[in-house]
């Protein structure tokens, strides 16, 4: 299943590599726009918070969403193929 991790990160200039690195060990990833990543992983979204909580403070903003097959935006075409070629984008 394909998750959107979105988040906002409130101190400036704190290292969030930790963070990012934790969302890259959930499964295959993409990361086009700056806040958002999407993972295809067979974790729920609850196993995917356990993971990522560590990596961020209480002041932070963090949502993990699952994505469907209905969804549209402005992305490159190398975008749309990811999401598109991932067999389990539909959400529970």
């Amino acid at each position: 299943m394909i998750y959107a991790i979105n988040y906002d990160l409130k101190r400036p200039g704190q290292n969030y590599a930790g963070l990012h690195e934790a969302i890259k060990k959930l499964g295959v990833w993409w990361h086009y726009l700056g806040s958002t990543w999407l993972v295809d992983t067979n974790l729920k979204a609850s196993g995917i918070w356990d993971r990522l909580a560590p990596h961020v403070d209480e002041n932070d903003r963090v949502l993990v969403i699952g994505v469907t097959h209905d969804h549209q935006g402005w992305l490159p075409k190398e975008a749309w193929d990811w999401i598109d070629s991932r067999p389990t984008a539909s959400a529970a």
